[in-house]
């Protein structure tokens, strides 16, 4: 895990900043020696500010399972270094490298236009993912609080919602998920991908920690808002052997159920991940990156539906098959279907002059 101090961006995951798809021209440091000082970086965080036109998005892919997403933020100052968000931070002019853990763009009017598209009566409701993209409760959540509003909305319309994250600010809004858990509007999954908190800090710098995000599963399920974990993704070489204890301690703390992807590198993401992997773990980066690519049939990248996120070939039916044999001894009830409520919706909520009777 050595590497040249002066060479590795701590507190990042990306440890640098590739050009987009997008980008006909950029500066380059062809002769170095000739500079009197080196390319200036911005290391604090910006916040971009905007204000769309829509905010809930349609998911056609069915291995996610869920008809629509919604995501306050894009960018994620987590700085996990396999996020496949990263790839969607170029469509907005930015880099998926360093640019999308400091380039943070703040979507302000995030409840505002998920109240007027409850209120339109053609609206169906469908369990809303928080958040398809990049994590809800990121850093900047704690100064802008929109997920929270989020959840205050869709408790007023009584509109189903599930929550994904790695982070413990959740545990701020228990009272508005425990009333949503109270009309079985809303599931939780808490994403750990390990125990290691060594390994955390440089796959994850700016998450939660491990201890506190079981914590976190102990607090909601203690506080009867269903819940599981994510155990995603699974790098072969680096977290495959926690998954049996990931699943034990979670279970512990009250989880029934639990999910799974093996990593993979699409886009600019295999391009970040490989010099973090080689500037991170020298002594294993080309096994690591051999099996990553043997998941997915020498490729870092599989975008075929059905096998995109379990992988194929020997390697990953040996992980699936740890996760399946850890599941069913830890969670012997995971696999059970779980619905939200989708029945008590009322779009008729928003209506100020109703609310007065």
């Amino acid at each position: 895990m050595e590497h040249p101090e002066n060479d590795y961006f701590k507190g990042r995951g990306a440890q640098l900043n590739p050009n987009t798809r997008f980008q006909k021209n950029t500066y380059v440091q062809e002769h170095i020696e000739g500079l009197d000082e080196p390319f200036l970086q911005k290391e604090k965080t910006e916040i971009i500010y905007t204000y769309p036109k829509t905010i809930i998005n349609k998911v056609d892919s069915t291995d996610i399972g869920l008809a629509y997403s919604l995501n306050p933020y894009q960018g994620c100052e987590h700085g996990c270094i396999y996020c496949y968000a990263r790839n969607s931070h170029e469509y907005w002019g930015y880099s998926a490298g360093l640019d999308f853990e400091r380039k943070i763009i703040v979507k302000k009017n995030t409840a505002e236009l998920l109240e007027k598209t409850f209120s339109n009566k053609n609206w169906k409701p469908m369990p809303i993912m928080l958040s398809g993209n990049t994590d809800c409760y990121q850093p900047l959540e704690r100064e802008f609080g929109l997920t929270r509003k989020v959840l205050e909305t869709c408790l007023k319309f009584k509109h189903p919602v599930g929550v994904i994250t790695k982070n413990a600010l959740i545990a701020r809004d228990i009272d508005v998920l425990k009333a949503l858990a109270q009309h079985n509007l809303v599931h939780v999954m808490v994403s750990i991908t390990g125990t290691d908190e060594k390994v955390r800090q440089l796959l994850e710098p700016r998450t939660a920690t491990y201890k506190n995000r079981f914590e976190v599963v102990g607090m909601l399920s203690e506080n009867h808002i269903p819940c599981g974990v994510m155990v995603a993704p699974i790098i072969p070489g680096i977290n495959n052997h926690e998954i049996p204890g990931v699943l034990e301690q979670a279970s512990k703390m009250g989880a029934t159920s639990a999910g799974i992807t093996i990593v993979r590198l699409n886009g600019a993401i295999a391009q970040i991940f490989k010099d973090w992997l080689e500037k991170t773990f020298p002594d294993r980066a080309e096994k690591v990156w051999n099996q990553i690519c043997e998941c997915h049939g020498g490729s870092p990248n599989d975008s075929r539906i059905g096998t995109r996120m379990s992988g194929e070939g020997k390697l990953a039916e040996s992980i699936m098959q740890l996760f399946r044999l850890s599941r069913s001894r830890f969670m012997p009830k995971s696999g059970e279907a779980r619905s939200l409520n989708c029945d008590d919706f009322n779009y008729r909520a928003g209506d100020a002059q109703l609310s007065l009777f």
